[in-house]
């Protein structure tokens, strides 16, 4: 069958099988930040944007993308590599192999909540796993994102935070 739809903001036209999983068929295409951990739609590691909204395109045919507008994380590369510093600099990308839909579902957060609470964070973030840090770093290096995005203050003018100001886990 052939598939039309639209990546990053560039038209693709393909042949695929009916049964080609959204992660296959993007990472075929040479859209190698998408990873797959777990087979069981519990990771975050393929979160990828359909018209918009975090998807897992693991759990998602190619088929129903038809005529649909997909984002990847290289189609984000700015706000990526932003808020990739952020994790860098609290020390919570450790081995990276999680950061790419972690930072999808990030992105998707500040477009979608207005000033979250941690325990938004939490809840939005729930499916995302890290197997290399504690979430501690992730949650400061969260909320000094927001913080700058919000209030456009650069990093350096957001207050420091003390570990205990923010619970432990995701």
């Amino acid at each position: 069958m052939q598939i039309k739809c639209t990546i990053n903001g560039t038209p693709y036209t393909q042949h695929i099988e009916p049964d080609l999983l959204l992660i296959d068929f993007l990472r075929e295409l040479g859209f190698l930040s998408l990873k797959q951990g777990c087979d069981t739609t519990n990771c975050g590691l393929c979160t990828v944007w359909v018209d918009g909204n975090p998807r897992l395109s693991c759990a998602i045919l190619a088929a129903s993308v038809q005529d649909r507008q997909i984002t990847t994380i290289e189609g984000l590369e700015k706000e990526a590599t932003a808020l990739g510093q952020f994790l860098a600099n609290e020390g919570a990308e450790q081995c990276g192999f999680c950061s790419p839909g972690f930072i999808m579902n990030i992105l998707a957060m500040e477009r979608e909540l207005v000033n979250p609470s941690a325990q938004e964070i939490k809840q939005y973030l729930a499916g995302n796993l890290c197997r290399c840090t504690g979430y501690v770093g992730q949650m400061r290096a969260i909320t000094k994102y927001l913080k700058v995005v919000s209030s456009r203050q650069t990093p350096e003018q957001i207050p420091e935070q003390r570990e205990g100001d923010i619970p432990c886990k995701l």
